[in-house]
């Protein structure tokens, strides 16, 4: 994201300026984060673009290269620091991150725990959704991977809105100067049912909890947990399912399972015909790179009695 000043409106209508993160964008599945300077280049199958060239211009526009190739410089949001962000852990992508977000019913102000930053794709939707007077407090056991992130959130511009902190949450539980400050907990861990019981005391009455797991005995294991302390407890997986879309001809366009998407909803005379005709027409497939299992997502809410 861009940096955030708590007294101004957020704007992707700003001029791109020195010093700032850009997405470079080629295509769909090509992209790169690149920080910008007065003198720096960057160089690819379309050309050389001088940084100095993007300076001035807003998020969003196309940069030329003195090949009269062209590439995108988008801002940095969330959604597209997912897909170029550095791996240092398996990360949540889009579909459960949108989940995440809206069933722990984040809002300005919000105050988050999470528990296992890791590469921080998560750390950096929870920022924006509750920025700017909100705050996200994330903690990993690996100290490395801390400072990673934190390095990383400062490209980005979520310094203030995230305090990462080094921390064994399984075994140490969360400090105890944030009981009962938190509207949402995270838990991203090995054992979370570990976990549970201080995520209990660290909410706020009516407080939502989610644990991501990728296995279903964990699951069971944190569900018994949860019991003790929460109500409402529900567990999700979600599957997304992408379609390519572009125009071409229906003979040469083919599904996986040998045939066209657009003509499965068409009668047989009608697809006999359009296929005899070789009519260009704008097609819909299903993307063979589609991801498939990455977890499960169980949510509960704190007992009113606790």
């Amino acid at each position: 994201m861009l940096p955030i000043d708590p007294t101004k409106k957020l704007s992707f209508n700003r001029r791109i300026a020195g010093g700032d993160l850009v997405i470079v964008y080629e295509r769909y599945d090509i992209m790169k984060p690149v920080k910008v300077s007065e003198k720096g280049v960057l160089q690819n199958r379309f050309g050389m673009f001088k940084h100095s060239d993007w300076i001035g211009k807003q998020f969003g526009s196309k940069a030329f290269s003195s090949k009269g190739g062209f590439i995108y410089l988008l801002a940095p949001t969330p959604e597209l620091w997912t897909l170029v962000l550095s791996h240092r852990t398996q990360i949540l992508y889009i579909a459960d991150i949108s989940f995440v977000v809206m069933y722990l019913e984040l809002v300005p102000g919000c105050v988050v725990l999470e528990s296992g930053t890791g590469s921080g794709s998560l750390t950096t939707s929870l920022a924006r959704a509750v920025a700017p007077t909100g705050h996200v407090h994330t903690f990993d056991f690996h100290e490395q991977r801390a400072a990673s992130a934190r390095e990383d959130f400062e490209r980005t511009g979520l310094s203030s809105l995230v305090t990462v902190g080094v921390r064994d949450i399984q075994g140490e539980g969360f400090p105890d100067q944030l009981l009962g400050q938190a509207d949402s907990v995270f838990l991203d861990l090995p054992q979370p049912w570990l976990a549970i019981p201080s995520a209990a005391k660290m909410l706020q009455q009516d407080g939502v909890l989610c644990s991501f797991s990728p296995c279903i005995e964990q699951v069971q294991k944190s569900c018994e947990a949860l019991k003790l302390y929460f109500t409402d407890i529900r567990t999700f997986e979600v599957l997304l399912q992408t379609y390519e879309v572009r125009e071409g001809n229906f003979g040469s366009w083919q599904d996986s399972d040998g045939g066209s998407s657009f003509l499965k909803g068409c009668k047989k005379r009608q697809r006999n015909n359009l296929e005899a005709s070789g009519t260009q027409t704008v097609m819909a497939r299903r993307n063979g790179e589609t991801r498939g299992h990455t977890g499960y997502l169980t949510f509960a809410r704190l007992n009113c009695s606790m």
